[in-house]
């Protein structure tokens, strides 16, 4: 299978993933955010989501634990916040420092094999899937 097609077909069985996550925790859409969350957010948020990864050491400003988002919001784990800053696209910014704009970076990968408009299912199942993974680790 050439590496485009592998690499769409996991992009598209992630969104698809993360959408069916919608409807209860399958254990593919647990496994397809805590996989997009080593890709794109372990470096600074950590394997744990602790705020103690690697890169975290050489940031301007403190990395935020991801464990506690829920507690910070009266025990309700705020999605639509979470989504909106994985995303950047919206101008949401945590904390107001510049992390990377997921959207963009997710978009830049996918858009060539499924088009504008696939590209966004995509980047969207994507980010969905982060933020869930997000939801399931909160202490």
């Amino acid at each position: 299978m050439p590496d485009s097609l592998f690499r769409h077909s996991a992009l598209v069985s992630a969104a698809v993933a993360a959408v069916g996550g919608l409807m209860g925790p399958p254990a593919l859409a647990d496994e397809t955010g805590r996989t997009e969350y080593m890709y794109a957010c372990s470096a600074c948020h950590g394997e744990s989501g602790l705020g103690d990864g690697p890169v975290a050491r050489y940031m301007n400003v403190e990395t935020p634990s991801l464990t506690t988002l829920a507690a910070a919001h009266d025990g309700v784990f705020p999605l639509l916040e979470v989504i909106q800053v994985i995303d950047g696209r919206t101008g949401v910014g945590p904390h107001g420092t510049a992390m990377p704009v997921w959207g963009d970076r997710f978009m830049a990968s996918a858009i060539e094999d499924s088009g504008r408009y696939g590209a966004e299912i995509i980047v969207r199942g994507r980010i969905l899937s982060i933020a869930r993974y997000l939801e399931s680790i909160q202490e």
